[in-house]
């Protein structure tokens, strides 16, 4: 049994200010008789406590812990949230551990559970805005996103999933009872969402946090289970550990009892207990009858590319429709110009180029999506706008041997090959490969010959024998050599030869 002083109570008394002549006034009354020791514990200053009930502060237990491999900054003062200095675009190890108690959770035990890891900004004005702020960085910087999982280090992590119209954050599943390690990428750097750029350390505080839920009954990862975050910032590569060594230095030169009001620096950081992000469950699943973004999988695309034969959902029959080409036209509408930047693997502009018909993004010259794609893409995207074809490796020009009725005219003696008197018109075969079997498929394109009719290709050689056309002859074919070419029915009956003359 233990007497506890309740102050909220002595407040509300009026007693705060005649304390000591109220317990003045409590022993001369009970060494007069006047009252019990019952009647004291029952006075409202005092409330009687029994320790074997649970102690109203006594710390939760949390189901799991987070634990990322960065060292604290040690110019933190006693009491304050830890702050953790990240490098932009490196990876950092969070551990997930499990930490129940025997019994804690039983409904979890042999199953999996889900986590998104988002990194969010710690200002409450800049939470307000972050979706404007969020699309004013995407401008800025198209193609990138703001957290990655670095998958090929991180380990035990299962179907993870990212949304392209949410650059921040990233879901796994993973199984409790193994080892488990998310490595994240931090790709923002704290001074992009300054007014001015003074350097990482004027620049705004990020939180990492991670929300935790488990399976219902539907199948969906709804039910919350954790949710704990920590305060960081992020430099431009190799800006953390030289402000974690200034931090360093500063402490270094302060008193011991200046030193006293600091926390010292801990190699890892702890992931402390929070509310669940606002918006976590309606974003990755569609609990409400707002649809909300679908996630598709790291690893691939999930997003659905028309048949390159099939029209338009808004041109059903129409034999020009943009879906039946490669190249993109002037007409084409934002639909298809959708489905265009998708056939052509862009779909990380198609969110970016999302209010674009044909003739807008025809209009755009070089400079412009270099600027806004990057080199790399935007010299692609440019290319593939003009419909530049990779240049040939090899150009052989091919006629089939005219019969007498489609002869054209009669033609000068004098021409090699046109001993006969009839003007060949000859097909420009472009080779992308020096191969014999690249030769097959584009004579059976030019000459609308079915593909799987051809058995082999020959040369007519001296005194006209028949060579087997082999990479090894074509590789070594003139570039520009014209040739003639009959068709002869194979020995067997089925399919026939092509002799090139």
């Amino acid at each position: 049994m233990a007497w506890v002083l309740k102050m909220d109570e002595v407040i509300e008394s009026g007693l705060v200010h005649d304390f000591d002549a109220s317990l003045s006034g409590i022993g001369q009354e009970l060494g007069a008789g006047a009252y019990s020791m019952s009647d004291v514990l029952a006075l409202p200053i005092f409330k009687q406590e029994d320790s074997s009930l649970p102690q109203e502060n006594e710390t939760k237990h949390p189901p799991f812990q987070y634990v990322m491999c960065a060292a604290t900054s040690p110019a933190v003062k006693l009491y304050d949230e830890t702050l953790t200095y990240l490098n932009q675009g490196q990876s950092y190890e969070i551990r997930m551990l499990d930490n129940r108690k025997a019994g804690d959770i039983p409904e979890i035990n042999g199953k999996l559970v889900k986590s998104i890891i988002r990194v969010v900004f710690h200002d409450r004005r800049l939470q307000y805005t972050e979706h404007q702020q969020l699309e004013g960085w995407k401008w800025n910087r198209p193609g990138d996103r703001l957290l990655d999982l670095d998958i090929p280090m991180s380990v035990g992590v299962i179907d993870i999933k990212t949304n392209p119209s949410q650059l921040n954050a990233v879901e796994f599943l993973w199984d409790p009872t193994k080892c488990t390690s998310a490595f994240i990428q931090v790709h923002c750097i704290s001074t992009e969402f300054t007014p001015r750029k003074h350097g990482g350390e004027k620049g705004v505080p990020f939180r990492i946090q991670v929300d935790t839920f488990k399976q219902t009954e539907n199948g969906e990862y709804t039910d919350h289970l954790h949710s704990a975050s920590c305060q960081i910032k992020v430099f431009k590569p190799k800006g953390a550990d030289r402000k974690q060594k200034t931090d360093r230095e500063k402490m270094e030169k302060r008193t011991a009892h200046e030193k006293e009001k600091y926390q010292p620096s801990y190699d890892t950081t702890v992931l402390t207990e929070c509310s669940p992000w606002p918006d976590a469950p309606t974003t990755f699943v569609n609990n409400s009858p707002t649809p909300a973004p679908t996630f598709t999988s790291a690893q691939h695309n999930t997003y659905s590319i028309p048949d390159s034969n099939s029209s338009s959902p808004n041109h059903q029959g129409d034999g020009t429709s943009q879906g039946s080409g490669d190249q993109l036209h002037s007409s084409a509408t934002i639909q298809e110009t959708q489905q265009w930047l998708l056939k052509n693997r862009f779909s990380t502009y198609t969110r970016l180029f999302s209010n674009f018909s044909g003739a807008d993004l025809l209009k755009l010259t070089r400079e412009d999506l270099v600027q806004i794609c990057g080199p790399a893409d935007g010299i692609r995207l440019y290319n593939a706008l003009k419909s530049r074809s990779v240049r040939p490796r090899l150009t052989i020009y091919v006629c089939q041997e005219p019969l007498r009725s489609i002869e054209l005219e009669r033609q000068d003696t004098g021409s090699g090959d046109s001993s006969n008197g009839a003007i060949y018109v000859y097909h420009a075969i472009y080779l992308e490969e020096m191969a014999a079997s690249e030769v097959t498929r584009k004579l059976a394109l030019a000459f609308n010959i079915p593909l799987h009719q051809i058995n082999q290709v020959y040369r007519q050689g001296p005194t006209g024998i028949h060579i087997l056309v082999s990479d090894q002859m074509v590789q070594n074919f003139q570039d520009e050599s014209c040739f003639l070419f009959a068709t002869i029915k194979a020995e067997n009956g089925e399919g026939f030869h092509i002799i090139l003359k």
